[in-house]
């Protein structure tokens, strides 16, 4: 379903392959696409601006020691969803979609793909069926609900360290 049927938003920024869109109501950002993504196609390359020791709201984490900020900066406006239409694949340094993306879809991501260790745990409001309630990071999730998210190599391989 699109952006645009759910809620009204205001267009604040162009970006070839994204808007970024904002509520009116609570200044809440989202990324939204402009075209059409199949699952697996590169949505976009992204690297660095700067490089954090220690997680935060703003930083995707790459290794136990480097917490970046997104470049292009307005990435950051892709929000978390327990189904997930996005993957930063931390890896290549590419966002991949993972399932078909439409005009007008917002793009979302599972936040503990990426992040161990999250620094600010929220309440979730996706309104997925499959919503897990506490967005924390991926070490305090279950091996068995990990297991049904693509996971950064990162991730993935502390979360197999974890499990045995």
């Amino acid at each position: 379903m699109s952006v645009t049927t759910l809620f009204a938003t205001i267009v604040t920024g162009h970006y070839g392959f994204a808007d970024i869109h904002k509520q009116p109501d609570n200044d809440h950002h989202l990324l939204v696409s402009t075209q059409h993504f199949s699952p697996g196609d590169v949505i976009s390359p992204f690297g660095s601006s700067e490089i954090h020791t220690t997680p935060s709201r703003y930083t995707v984490q790459v290794n136990d020691t480097q917490h970046i900020i997104l470049k292009p900066e307005f990435l950051q406006y892709i929000n978390h969803s327990c189904n997930p239409n996005a993957f930063f694949n931390t890896s290549t340094m590419q966002l991949e979609a993972l399932r078909t993306i439409a005009p007008g879809d917002e793009f979302t991501f599972f936040y503990p793909s990426t992040e161990w260790f999250m620094a600010e745990p929220f309440q979730c409001n996706c309104g997925e069926v499959n919503c897990i309630g506490i967005i924390k990071g991926a070490k305090e999730l279950s091996k068995d609900l990990l297991a049904h998210y693509r996971l950064t190599d990162f991730i993935q391989a502390k979360a197999d360290e974890q499990n045995h």
